[in-house]
């Protein structure tokens, strides 16, 4: 039998390819050269990419027997998720190979602008001298006021509390209990903006998100406070910080992310009270390495036909231990019902019963029907079949 064949459109690391393994058949090709992109997608089972490579509708008709598109990173810009799962092509992410990475950036940023780090460097490498032009700020006794207390909030909570800051959060889906076991107050996003010294912002990029810190947000900031993005580009209004910036409403930005990358002729870039970097929240060697060997993980899952807990366009999650050894016990089930089935099956019920019924068990109900479906169908069963 011949192997599978993976494709790694982009410059990956050694370890990605060893976690893929002898199982496949592996191959490159430059993603950013559209032709040969196409060709080499036509016997491709699964693809690996970063962000540069376009895996759009018109890529993925391209390949017939694609199984997999996995995107070496957590942003998905460049897969079009729709047609993927249109045409039963599961897509793989790297969710959590960066979050240390981003929380130290952050950390970083809020160094930068509250000791002037770049501009005080910048001054002293073009001769100059000036100490009392870059008096700065302690962090010690300041309001940081986190906007998403996620794993890169909470971890950003955990670096900062060592500098004695006081932390302060705004998350609509995050306890109470969970926010005192980081030792953080939940507040409103009014109230936050109001006392924070320090702003970070660490939100998915959605409609509702887009703009979500404006005019009316800066206006409840302090002139003293500094806001910083390393999450995703427009979740600040970018005029809006431009005008707080310039009317000294507030004191300063750090930003790695932008609505439009690379900002050519963005205002905000010459400003001398923000800090900007190149979009590096995951750019660095572990967080590389972390995101390129989750997924080769993930591929190997896939077309082994087993549950990718990283999938985002069928069901996945983390699976309980308690849970796990379940798994091929109700998969043999689903076979056995199969077998004593009188009439077409058009219906199945998973009823879970004791203590096991306490966790989320929804990925037994996906291994009854790989059961179900193993002995009916000519075709390789998923347990993340879309």
């Amino acid at each position: 039998m011949p192997k599978p064949v993976v494709l790694i459109a982009e410059e990956l690391s050694p370890a990605t390819v060893d976690a893929l393994g002898p199982d496949f058949e592996i191959r490159n090709v430059d993603g950013t050269d559209r032709p040969a992109l196409l060709a080499s997608l036509a016997d491709a089972h699964a693809i690996l990419v970063r962000s540069a490579t376009k895996v759009d509708a018109e890529a993925i008709a391209a390949a017939p027997n694609l199984k997999v598109v996995a995107r070496a990173g957590v942003g998905l810009d460049n897969v079009d998720i729709k047609a993927a799962t249109t045409a039963g092509v599961m897509v793989v992410n790297a969710p959590t190979s960066n979050i240390i990475s981003a929380a130290e950036l952050t950390v970083g940023h809020i160094l930068s602008l509250a000791r002037h780090i770049p501009a005080a460097h910048a001054s002293l490498a073009a001769g100059t001298w000036k100490r009392s032009a870059y008096t700065g700020v302690e962090l010690y006794e300041k309001t940081v006021g986190i906007i998403g207390l996620g794993r890169i909030g909470a971890l950003i909570t955990q670096r900062l509390q060592a500098f004695g800051v006081q932390v302060i959060a705004y998350d609509p889906y995050v306890t109470t209990a969970r926010a005192q076991q980081l030792g953080v107050e939940l507040v409103s996003l009014e109230d936050l903006l109001k006392r924070a010294d320090f702003t970070t912002i660490h939100m998915p990029k959605t409609p509702e998100t887009v703009g979500m810190i404006s005019d009316d947000q800066f206006a409840l900031m302090k002139p003293t406070a500094f806001v910083v993005n390393v999450a995703r580009g427009g979740l600040i209004d970018e005029d809006a910080l431009h005008r707080a910036l310039t009317s000294n409403t507030i004191a300063g930005a750090g930003l790695d992310v932008f609505v439009s990358e690379p900002p050519k002729d963005s205002p905000l870039v010459a400003l001398p009270n923000v800090v900007v970097t190149p979009h590096l929240g995951a750019s660095t060697d572990e967080a590389q390495e972390k995101a390129g060997v989750s997924v080769a993980k993930s591929v190997r899952l896939a077309l082994g036909g087993e549950l990718v807990p990283d999938a985002v366009n069928v069901a996945g999650g983390v699976i309980d231990p308690y849970v796990r050894p379940g798994i091929p016990l109700v998969e043999k089930l689903g076979q056995v019902f199969t077998g004593l089935a009188t009439s077409p099956v058009t219906s199945i019920d998973v009823e879970v019963h004791g203590e096991l019924a306490e966790y989320d068990v929804s990925v037994l109900k996906l291994a009854a029907l790989k059961g179900v479906f193993t002995d009916v169908v000519s075709d390789q069963v998923s347990t993340s079949t879309p």
